[in-house]
Parts: structure tokens; sequence; C-alpha cells
């Protein structure tokens, strides 16, 4: 099993942060590579179970199923459904820790997954640096002070 883990600090209280990021289907708000996504079936974008389906502006699909949200824990966990990273029994993690000295929030996403070793290394960069970082640095930019 691969592990790919990523942090930043968003210069925002956790609990504004997570008004954003708690919406399933938001990723075209704050994540620079998506350009449109739906969910489902008409569900609720905190309904855990629902689908959202979402492209990429590379013009890659891509189809996730919620599987855990907490308000509480200012977290959510996915899993891909279908994606052309040639990936498999991928589940993904994004949480919120605030940190009170200065009102900040830290913000770490993880992904476990599965796929050939020799693809190993790549997908660590495409998913570490190429998804989660630059989503993470695009909300460090739009919470800048």
């Amino acid at each position: 099993m691969t592990k790919v883990y990523v942090s930043s600090v968003i210069p925002a209280p956790a609990a504004e942060v997570w008004k954003l990021v708690r919406n399933f289907n938001a990723l075209p708000s704050w994540a620079p590579f998506v350009a449109e996504s739906r969910i489902e079936q008409s569900a609720q974008a905190d309904q855990i179970g629902c689908i959202r389906s979402f492209t990429l502006k590379d013009g890659g699909r891509i189809r996730e199923r919620l599987l855990a949200l907490s308000d509480y824990d200012l977290s959510c966990s996915y899993a891909i459904l279908e994606s052309p990273m040639a990936v498999e029994n991928y589940v993904a993690t994004l949480s919120l820790t605030p940190i009170t000295d200065g009102n900040l929030t830290l913000a770490e996403w993880q992904a476990e997954f599965d796929c050939a070793p020799d693809r190993e290394a790549a997908l660590m960069h495409q998913i570490g640096n190429g998804v989660f970082q630059t989503a993470l640095s695009a909300l460090k930019h739009r919470f800048g002070r």
C-alpha cells in the first residue's frame, strides 16, 4: 500500500476554511485543476455515500464516493471509484486542525492506495504535489491575509 501525506498552514481560522472544503461538490471553487463537478443522483453533497463526478481541466474524469464527513473533527474521507490514474483501493482524508497561535489552520491531506510498483513514485509525486499540495496552496492564497 502506497501512502501520500501533505500538510500546509492556511492563514485563516479552521472554521472558515471548513465552510469551504466540507462541501464535497465545491472542488471547482478552490482546487485550480478541477473544471466542473456534480453530485450524482441528486444526492446532498454532505450525504455519506454520495458520489461526486468531476472533470479536470486537462479533460480527465474522476468519480469519488464520500465515506465520512465530520463537522466535529473537521475532516472528510472519500474513495476513488473511477480515475485515469491507475490506482486501486484509493482512500483519502482531508482534515483541518485549528492552530490557536495566530488563529491559523493546519490542513492535512493523505491518501493510501495500491498501484503497479513501477508507477508508485510517479503517482506519489502526481497526487502529493500535483493534486494535494496544489490545492492546499490555492487555499493558502485564497485565505491569504
